[in-house]
C-alpha cells in the first residue's frame, strides 16, 4: 500500500513539473483573451413600471420587431394564446392587490398572456411563473379579462408594453405593436 501511495505522489509531482513551463507561458488570467460575449437576443428585454398608491408595479418582457412581417393575424395568430412578447414569459410583479379590468389580482408574481382576436382580446393572468413563455400552461389561470382596443395612427415596429393615463391609484396597461393598441384599466384594490 505504501508503494502505491509513493507512486501516486511521484506521478503527480512529475506531471506538475512537466506542466510548469506551459503554465508560466500562459501568464495570469488578465493576459488571457476575453471570452466571447453572449450574442444579444433579437428581441431585447424591457421593463415597464408604474407607481400606484406609493407602490411600484413592474412588468418584465422582451420586445420583438416587425422586420417586414405581418404581425396580427400572421406571426401572432388570432384565437391562439400568445406569450405577449418574445423569449422568456412576460412577468407581472405587484406588491399590492390590483383590479385588472374586472379581474381581482392579489399581490404577487404572475405571467401575462393574451388571447388575440380580430375584435376583443383577452388578457390572461397566469399563476404559473418561471416558464420560457411557450407552451401556454393551461389550468393555471388566475383569470381572464377583456381588453379595449384602438388602432395606432402609424405602424409601430417594436412591440411595447406601457402604463399610460396614470392617476395616483389607477393606470392603463397598453400593449402596442404593428397598428394594434390593446389596453386594460388597472386600479389599486381598496
Amino acid at each position: 500500500m505504501k508503494t502505491l501511495a509513493r507512486c501516486t505522489v511521484l506521478t503527480l509531482a512529475f506531471a506538475l513539473s512537466a506542466s510548469a513551463p506551459a503554465l508560466a507561458q500562459m501568464g495570469n488570467a488578465s493576459d488571457m483573451p476575453a471570452a466571447p460575449t453572449a450574442k444579444p437576443l433579437p428581441s431585447p428585454p424591457a421593463v415597464a413600471t408604474v407607481d400606484l398608491n406609493g407602490q411600484t408595479i413592474t412588468i418584465h418582457y422582451n420586445t420583438p420587431s416587425m422586420r417586414g412581417r405581418k404581425i396580427m393575424g400572421g406571426l401572432v395568430p388570432y384565437d391562439k394564446v400568445w406569450r405577449t412578447g418574445a423569449n422568456p414569459a412576460t412577468t407581472l410583479i405587484t406588491p399590492i392587490d390590483l383590479r385588472i379590468g374586472r379581474l381581482k389580482v392579489p399581490a404577487g408574481t404572475y405571467t401575462l398572456f393574451t388571447l388575440p382576436t380580430d375584435g376583443i382580446w383577452k388578457l390572461i393572468v397566469s399563476k404559473k411563473t418561471g416558464e420560457w413563455g411557450i407552451p401556454y400552461p393551461e389550468g393555471f389561470d388566475l383569470g381572464r379579462t377583456d381588453m379595449r382596443h384602438n388602432k395606432l395612427p402609424a405602424p409601430q415596429e417594436v412591440m411595447s408594453i406601457s402604463f399610460e393615463n396614470t392617476q395616483p391609484d389607477s393606470t392603463e396597461l397598453h400593449i402596442k405593436w404593428e397598428t394594434t393598441n390593446q389596453w386594460v384599466k388597472i386600479t389599486a384594490a381598496k
